[in-house]
């Protein structure tokens, strides 16, 4: 997941160690410790900006109507999310070509089916960055597929097949069961899903399953993830298709999970982001949206704003304690159901909804 470019330095982006540069590496936002300091002298000039003690917060205005603020969404139940979560990873790791792959897919389409008014599975063979061909399927849910005002929201099913920022070098070549890493966001939408089939709400709604999103290796490149996106984008699952906005749901379910401005949702969709924050802390979720700046990821969203012109953030997993910046369990074998919080769940979820409610 999430490849990362490190060919400039991001002026914008302010870490919690002294830094040599910002990069984009492999899905981690980089924190790079000085290694001496004969290197501080090329990037003298920029410290002042680009370092600091801690993540700076960005400058907004937060909500101040949270202690009067009411609801106008249905509950979202975070029991049944979990559920949904456990049902995914019963299946194993749903790595492409995979049996448990077919069979988790076969359940999502089937599960979509009970509560969207419409279901389009879109399957393709794409090439992997090793060459081999890729049976891939992405699955759009869609309430009142007729209005022109949609909101699209998404997240990746599949799961990684080797777990390489294991701390054991044994577990590399190791799929992971994807609890947090993939099966959070699906099982978000699932219960969005679930909740809309008897409270529909009044514009569109596209719930896309995208696939083959943690295949990639970051020394083949930023293309090599994402490849679900990257051919929903190009060739959308309707000719023509439009949102007015895009939320992508990435490591949304793990305890302690706090999420920030990433790099490429301010670039593209900062209204967005600022729409999704402000009603989680209306919400009295503001322990989990953090108005801080971080660095881009490479994630589904980036190919969504890129090649399918739609603006779209990336909620995801942000914290200060490993050096990836990502939670401890990501991409290693320890990423399983006993990692997901049904407080995280809520919190996420109940924002969306109401974010979807809130719309006329």
């Amino acid at each position: 997941m999430k490849k990362q470019n490190r060919n400039k330095i991001n002026l914008g982006i302010l870490i919690s160690y002294t830094c040599e540069y910002i990069g984009k590496e492999s899905g981690m936002l980089i924190f790079t410790p000085m290694k001496s300091w004969k290197n501080i002298v090329p990037i003298l000039a920029l410290l002042t900006v680009a370092c600091t003690d801690q993540p700076k917060k960005k400058v907004v205005e937060q909500p101040t109507n949270v202690q009067t603020y009411k609801p106008e969404s249905p509950n979202f139940n975070s029991d049944s999310a979990f559920i949904f979560v456990e049902k995914q990873v019963s299946f194993g790791p749903r790595v492409c070509n995979s049996t448990a792959h077919t069979n988790c897919g076969d359940y999502l389409t089937a599960e979509f089916k009970k509560y969207a008014d419409e279901v389009i599975e879109q399957k393709a063979v794409v090439n992997n960055w090793d060459g081999k061909k890729l049976n891939i399927r992405n699955i759009v849910a869609s309430f009142n597929p007729k209005a022109s005002k949609r909101v699209l929201i998404c997240s990746h099913w599949d799961s990684r097949p080797y777990a390489d920022n294991d701390p054991n070098p044994a577990n590399h070549n190791t799929p992971i069961d994807a609890a947090d890493d993939g099966a959070s966001g699906v099982a978000i939408m699932l219960e969005m899903a679930r909740v809309m089939a008897t409270n529909k709400p009044s514009i569109g709604i596209d719930l896309i399953c995208l696939d083959a999103e943690d295949l990639g290796k970051s020394d083949k490149g930023g293309e090599t993830y994402c490849l679900g996106s990257q051919y929903w984008a190009k060739k959308p699952h309707k000719a023509g298709y439009k949102a007015n906005y895009g939320i992508l749901l990435d490591m949304v379910g793990a305890y302690n999970a706090r999420f920030i401005w990433e790099g490429f949702s301010m670039k593209y969709a900062e209204p967005v982001l600022r729409k999704v924050w402000d009603q989680g802390v209306q919400l009295g979720y503001s322990n989990y949206f953090y108005y801080y700046q971080g660095g881009y990821i490479t994630d589904d969203h980036k190919f969504i704003n890129e090649l399918g012109g739609i603006p779209t953030i990336d909620i995801i997993h942000y914290t200060e304690s490993t050096e990836s910046r990502f939670p401890a369990h990501w991409h290693t074998i320890n990423d399983k159901i006993n990692v997901i919080d049904r407080n995280t769940l809520k919190a996420v979820g109940q924002t969306l909804m109401e974010v979807v409610y809130k719309e006329r």
